[in-house]
């Protein structure tokens, strides 16, 4: 199981030196992937309305490619995954010329993990139908793939058109691994039939063990089993119990994981460093 990091993006702040020090920190322990979260707005609490969503406009976030694009540049072995990219807001041939080009630059080091979202404010503001957002990320993947293995494209679909073009330079990674988020009925049965692999919620195996139940089941019925698809489970910091870590790592392993990332957001941290020295706690179990 390979053990990788979430990175804190709502809580390390704003400084590029203590960006840096937390991803090359993780790199030297050994960590084998950074995972980062992805929104572009957040919303006003006090509109009309209301608004009860987990992040608002105060809650600072780096725009995800420009971030791994930063830390492409200042590790060497960090893989590099968005979790998740809220692919259907954003316009899909740009997404497949910016992970491309992402991934030229890092060594074939992207994996995009993509999912619908929940914030409909946002996908208001970046001109995008929130109501048909899950048939629209089914076309995404599919053109994604011809743009990141094909030098011409000629598509017709039902939201996308590209009339005998392509994007250059095309990938390392023909294509790069493409993994969904989401636990929903919908959701399971669209990644049994077009992920690479899936990453899951913060919940533990137990809790995550009807969902994959179902997932097998969905997998199985398209012909497909979990040996060909991966699985990414988080493990939260929690009370920094190191027994318990080694427990749900255990779980983890037992159903089938074959990524794992540590999150130490939510954990009362104040500072980069903090988050630095919480990663390094962990890496003493994690990675001996």
């Amino acid at each position: 199981m390979k053990i990788g990091v979430v990175f804190p993006q709502t809580e390390i702040g704003n400084d590029p030196a203590a960006i840096r020090d937390y991803a090359q920190t993780a790199e030297g322990l050994g960590f084998t992937h950074v995972l980062v979260y992805d929104h572009v707005l957040g919303a006003n609490p006090d509109r009309p309305g209301g608004w009860s969503g987990p992040y608002t406009y105060k809650t600072s976030f780096h725009e995800v490619f420009v971030l791994l694009a930063y830390l492409a540049g200042i590790t060497q072995r960090l893989g590099l995954v968005t979790g998740i990219l809220i692919l259907p807001q954003r316009q899909t041939a740009l997404v497949a010329k910016q992970a491309a080009s992402l991934d030229v630059l890092s060594g074939g080091r992207l994996r995009l993990g993509v999912g619908l979202g929940w914030n409909e404010v946002e996908y208001a503001a970046l001109n995008e139908d929130f109501h048909d957002r899950g048939k629209r990320m089914e076309e995404q993947v599919v053109l994604l793939r011809r743009l990141w293995t094909d030098p011409l494209v000629d598509f017709k679909g039902t939201w996308h058109t590209i009339p005998d073009a392509g994007i250059n330079p095309l990938p390392v990674q023909r294509p790069i691994p493409v993994w969904f988020g989401g636990s929903a009925e919908a959701a399971l049965r669209r990644i049994a039939r077009l992920a690479d692999g899936w990453i899951t919620l913060g919940r533990s195996p137990a809790e995550a063990r009807p969902a994959l139940d179902l997932l097998d089941r969905f997998l199985e019925e398209v012909g497909r089993s979990r040996s060909e698809i991966g699985l990414e489970s988080r493990l939260s910091y929690g009370a920094g119990d190191p027994k318990a870590w080694e427990t749900a790592m255990r779980d983890w392993q037992t159903e089938g994981a074959t990524h794992l990332s540590f999150n130490t957001m939510g954990s009362g941290f104040k500072t980069p460093q903090e988050h630095i020295q919480a990663i390094r706690k962990f890496a003493q179990v994690a990675l001996p």
